[in-house]
């Protein structure tokens, strides 16, 4: 049993020990490449079992048995299969065909060319030949080239090892709640951000995708999606994942790619996602230069889609290469040509183009596209005239491997009401750093599309800007001309800072305290004069009496009470999943409901708990529910497996099994929770270890304190190093110290704490591998009632305690915001000025007393 996880891993750290110097968006086209066509032959030879009844389960027999069937019914058989899929894979060139060489010593890197070679060929022959043909040319797969080795036999044993990396994995199996979609994604994602710049001609990081494609998906009915700057395909599929059961099943996808390795990539990207040939139309082709797609029946009105995406590359340069005119159809609408220098608007007329009369477009562009002048400003202002733009959202810096700069989505839509207002969206400044990049969080990406789809204004968030503004602002949508940011420090007051006192309106505005127990706070308040007070409490006793405060704690039962609902609810609901496909859909509404649940309550950040339970799902609930979906529940939590340990460095690197672990109950929790008896035991002699290390240390640094007892005693006991005693060094010098001397006690005392220190070593040491292997033998023998106890306990134990943590958060802020409002006006004018006149009274009275000698 293998998860999506345990794939993601295993297959980025055989790419990383595989490809040596190669680049990483070389590399790619190779290992993405040959999985590919390890899921052509999966699929193969599921079509043939399913086809021919075979029953066999022994993948061996099924290539024989296919091998056979070919012989005896030639292209009989193949055209049957063809239909079935849409392609096939002979006998003799199937992937499992290879590995059987390379298992009988017989494997030539040939082989494998002639294989792709095959396949090009027949697909040459069919009516689905578009979304096959050219995947394996040569110009993408060239297995003569040196990066791969220097020559055949180094080519051959690496090429070898590529072809092993997928021997296990069921690529049929696999494809099923799109695991093996996810890791291609995932793959795709890893070699992205190893390409560097280079990865923009195919990849659209995934939180950025997840924004667009989650807005477009708020579109009545999706039946087409188009992407004409496709990439790597991430983009429409991830707008297809969003849409419901019924109406993926009915979507067709459109894309165009100009980039031919980038090309092969979408196609292999959309078929290992589960879309079927007849559902998808990718193009090889340079968007700009000639439209596309084009109706014959309509030529000057273009093929119109229910959505369009895109993330085409940023300010172009020449991609005017037709010599297109204003006459093009694509760019009536905005009455000039963009400019040749940057075609950002180019894609984006091209994109609204094919936009249906009822769809949604969303486009990520370069951040000037929102306040540039010349040909471009009058594109934009025809834009806001034809009241086309909906929504813009501007995201943070450093998003993008291949570049650095911010950028903004831009959703456009041709049946907006008139005079309805933009919705401007200030999202950058939401992010955590990872690495060199900048990452928008799951709480990010639902607070962008609730705005959007609540179409309402946040205070230095978000704006709905009237056409008079966007007037005003001379068509200008530089988002910081309509959302000003909000600054956390609270304004200076300088009669306080001259008389001293918390000034009151500060005071009043802080509304979580107002509004939750106004009377402690008054309580906790002396008024020095009109309009200004000091705190009577220290903040440690203000924050005591406010968490402790009856209504603060009734609040954080009601809160416990319906976190405890929530979690009860969906552990069954958890616990009893059967189907990978259904996993998607609990993820989903668990977020949304934990969103209604804390909604209820006054001053907490629903978007903080929704990053939660969203971090539970990413840290352990996606691996633990595919691994329950594929067994059940209380079979796989009495299963472990092997832990593996890397060992070693350099040539001597290794993976081993150090002992095991289970598979979805955690070995820690096993200790904790039922042997914790054993765990104090332990733990009690740790201490016990500590006390005599501290000692010995102790005894270490008095040695080194010249003409000490202990340095006379001890000195020559010491290690090289001078920072502990050799067990040898002190029974030298106790066979050649007298026995009655204060000299033999110490170097005694010594000897017995050394001693009693390794036989508590040792036996702390055998303490916990005894308790190690009680652990792992648990693992096996676990009752349903501990299983339930224990992974509830790694889910959900600590939900809870976080939940109450979101009340008592912004009570904490405003209480440390008064701690610095005393801090800040302590020191007045006047006692500064006293505090000066003093200094100087006290340098006087100095002066006066220094005498002059000679």
């Amino acid at each position: 049993m293998i998860t999506s996880e345990e794939i993601k891993g295993r297959l980025w750290d055989g790419a990383n020990r595989l490809r040596g110097s190669m680049d990483a968006s070389r590399y790619k086209d190779y290992m993405l490449g040959l999985m590919f066509y390890k899921f052509l032959s999966d699929k193969t030879l599921e079509a043939f079992k399913v086809t021919s009844g075979e029953q066999t389960d022994d993948e061996t027999e099924l290539v024989e048995s296919y091998r056979e069937a070919y012989k005896e019914y030639g292209e009989d058989l193949v055209i049957m299969i063809r239909d079935v899929l849409g392609y096939y894979v002979l006998p003799d060139y199937l992937y499992q065909t290879w590995l059987q060489d390379i298992q009988t010593g017989d494997f030539e890197v040939q082989k494998v060319t002639d294989s792709l070679n095959n396949f090009e060929r027949t697909v040459a022959i069919s009516n689905d030949s578009d979304d096959f043909k050219g995947l394996f040319a040569n110009s993408t797969l060239d297995l003569t080239d040196t990066a791969l080795g220097s020559n055949l036999n180094e080519r051959s044993k690496n090429i070898k090892a590529l072809i092993l990396l997928f021997v296990d994995l069921d690529m049929v199996a696999l494809q099923k709640g799109d695991v093996l979609g996810d890791a291609y994604e995932y793959l795709i994602g890893q070699f992205a951000m190893e390409s560097g710049k280079k990865a923009g001609e195919f990849y659209t990081p995934r939180q950025v995708s997840e924004v667009m494609a989650r807005i477009v998906a708020e579109t009545s009915s999706i039946k087409s999606i188009y992407d004409p700057t496709v990439g790597s395909g991430s983009l429409l599929l991830t707008v297809g994942k969003h849409l419901t059961e019924e109406a993926q099943k009915n979507i067709h996808y459109y894309g165009q790619e100009k980039n031919t390795a980038t090309y092969n990539l979408t196609r292999m990207n959309l078929l290992l996602h589960g879309v079927r040939p007849e559902n998808m139309t990718v193009k090889n082709g340079d968007t700009l230069g000639q439209d596309w797609p084009e109706d014959p029946q309509r030529p000057n009105e273009g093929v119109l889609f229910d959505s369009v995406v895109m993330n085409p590359p940023y300010s172009a340069k020449n991609w005017n290469n037709e010599e297109l005119k204003v006459s093009d159809p694509r760019f009536e609408v905005a009455g000039v040509i963009p400019p040749d220098s940057k075609g950002d608007y180019a894609f984006l007329l091209h994109g609204l183009f094919h936009l249906g009369q009822n769809g949604t477009m969303a486009i990520v562009l370069p951040h000037g596209v929102l306040f540039r002048g010349g040909t471009e400003g009058e594109i934009r202002k025809r834009l806001l005239e034809k009241n086309y733009i909906d929504t813009i959202i501007g995201l943070p810096d450093k998003m993008f491997t291949n570049t650095g700069i911010p950028v903004t989505v831009i959703i456009l839509k041709k049946n907006r009401e008139l005079g309805a207002p933009v919705l401007m969206i200030d999202a950058s400044k939401s992010f955590i750093k990872v690495g060199k990049q900048n990452v928008l969080q799951e709480k990010d990406i639902a607070k962008i599309v609730d705005i959007y789809t609540e179409r309402k204004s946040e205070k230095g968030y978000s704006y709905l800007a009237e056409q008079k503004d966007i007037i005003e602002n001379e068509y200008n949508l530089n988002i910081p001309r309509y959302i000003n940011s909000v600054e956390d420090d609270i304004a200076q007051n300088v009669d306080a800072h001259l008389y001293g006192g918390i000034p009151r309106a500060d005071i009043e505005q802080l509304n979580v305290l107002q509004q939750t127990v106004p009377n402690l706070l008054e309580q906790s308040l002396e008024e020095i004069r009109p309009g200004y007070v000091t705190l009577t409490k220290t903040i440690d006793e203000l924050m005591k009496v406010v968490l402790q405060d009856d209504r603060v704690e009734k609040k954080a039962e009601e809160m416990k009470a319906s976190i405890k609902e929530y979690t009860d609810g969906y552990w069954e609901v958890l616990k009893n999943i059967t189907d990978l496909s259904d996993i998607p859909d609990v993820k989903e509404r668990m977020l949304t409901d934990i969103k209604n649940t804390l909604s209820l309550f006054n001053h907490v950040n629903t978007y903080d708990g929704y990053q939660v339970i969203a971090e539970i799902w990413e840290e352990m609930l996606i691996e633990d529910t595919e691994k329950i979906a594929n067994s059940d529940f209380y079979t796989v939590g009495r299963k472990r497996e092997p832990n593996m340990v890397t060992k070693g460095s350099g040539k001597t690197k290794r993976n081993e099994q150090d002992g095991w672990v289970g598979m979805i109950v955690p070995n820690d929790l096993i200790k904790n929770h039922l042997y914790a008896d054993d765990l104090a035991q332990i733990e009690s002699k740790r201490e016990r270890l500590q006390e005599f290390e501290s000692q010995l240390a102790e005894l270490v640094e008095a040695t080194k304190v010249e003409e000490s007892e202990e340095e006379f005693a001890l000195s020559d006991a010491l290690n090289a190093n001078e920072d502990g005693f050799t067990a040898s060094g002190v029974k030298a010098e106790l066979k050649a110290t007298k026995k009655d001397s204060s000299a033999y006690a110490l170097l005694k005392t010594v000897e017995n704490m050394i001693s009693e220190k390794s036989k508590l070593d040792k036996d702390v040491k055998a303490s916990e591998k005894e308790l190690k292997v009680q652990t792992e033998d648990r693992i096996l023998a676990l009752t349903d009632e501990e299983i339930d106890f224990l992974v509830y306990e790694k889910w959900f134990g600590n939900v809870t305690e976080k939940m109450i943590r979101l009340i008592e958060a912004p009570l904490k802020n405003e209480i440390q915001a008064v701690e610095m409002l005393q801090e800040r006006y302590t020191n007045t004018l006047t006692s500064i000025e006293e505090e000066s006149e003093q200094l100087e009274n006290d340098f006087e009275e100095m002066m006066q007393q220094l005498v002059v000698t000679d």
